[in-house]
């Protein structure tokens, strides 16, 4: 590795057993005194797409949470647990009526768009000014508020006497073991998630993932991601190396092609060899590209 700051994304497929703060303990371990955080958490139970930004692209965690993400997940139909999942105590429920792939086919445009969802008890969702799962572990009666979540896409891929397996596009904060419940639910039954994999962030692929058990300080600067590929869905302006010092310290920069951006989305200021300089919103009045966020380094840029 190298001795400069280090700084970037690592797309890393987590298993299925450690937690996501597991993970990132063993970056930090890594990267140290660089600092490290991950964008979108996933439980023990659940594996695939984890990212997990080091040094200054920390920073982008908030952008690279609001990216739709993409699951698939199995669910045991006819089982109920107060999780939602396998994890907690499972009940088998008494079904008379087997499931089809016509009835399940029915219900999906009801979980499509903007729904409404209660997340399950075990969940890291705030309840009177603690986690959900803190209450429900200590034996209290979790009542939850339903909340809007955006579903982009729901589709059945297998479904057998017992289980189903759905893959499903949505926004931030959609838990996906809710969908399963609900959609028991709504055909007379119930559902519990056994299996779920995240398989892609944006733009970021399971395929494209590396596995953390190859994760170490030799390969590290091999895995490592630079922080602009976490802002291709943005637009994005290349600057003049002139410019760059009025970025580095934050002061406004004249905007060339103003008439294409929107004011209310940031925009990616690039350095004239591509790396992530900032992220600046757009001062129509002034025609100008305030920065927000700056990743320049503090010394001087040398475009070599």
């Amino acid at each position: 590795m190298s001795n400069s700051p280090i700084a970037g994304l690592l797309v890393i497929n987590k298993p299925s057993g450690p937690t996501s703060r597991d993970v990132v303990n063993r970056v930090t371990r890594l990267v140290k005194p660089s600092k490290a955080g991950h964008a979108g958490t996933l439980d023990p139970l659940a594996s695939g797409v984890l990212i997990v930004c080091v040094g200054k692209a920390t920073r982008l965690v908030p952008h690279l949470q609001t990216q739709s993400k993409v699951y698939r997940a199995k669910f045991l139909m006819g089982y109920r647990s107060e999780t939602d999942d396998i994890t907690g105590d499972v009940t088998e429920l008494d079904q008379t009526k087997p499931i089809t792939e016509n009835d399940i086919k029915s219900v999906i445009p009801d979980f499509l768009g903007a729904i409404e969802q209660v997340p399950p008890k075990f969940s890291a969702v705030h309840v009177k000014g603690k986690r959900a799962y803190e209450l429900a572990r200590a034996g209290f009666d979790v009542e939850i508020a339903p909340r809007t979540v955006s579903v982009y896409r729901l589709e059945l891929l297998d479904l057998n006497p017992r289980e189903m397996e759905l893959e499903i596009e949505c926004g931030s904060g959609t838990y996906i073991r809710a969908i399963g419940r609900d959609i028991g639910q709504r055909l007379g039954t119930s559902a519990v998630m056994s299996e779920l994999v995240r398989t892609r962030i944006g733009r970021f692929d399971i395929q494209d993932s590396v596995e953390m058990k190859d994760v170490n300080s030799d390969t590290l600067d091999q895995f490592l991601r630079p922080p602009s590929e976490a802002v291709l869905d943005l637009a994005q302006i290349q600057c003049r190396s002139e410019e760059l010092d009025d970025v580095r310290c934050g002061r406004p920069i004249d905007c060339r092609k103003s008439d294409s951006f929107a004011e209310d989305k940031p925009i990616a200021l690039l350095t004239p060899t591509g790396e992530l300089a900032a992220l600046a919103r757009l001062d129509r009045s002034k025609n100008q590209l305030a920065p927000t966020q700056v990743f320049l380094p503090q010394t001087a840029y040398n475009e070599a």
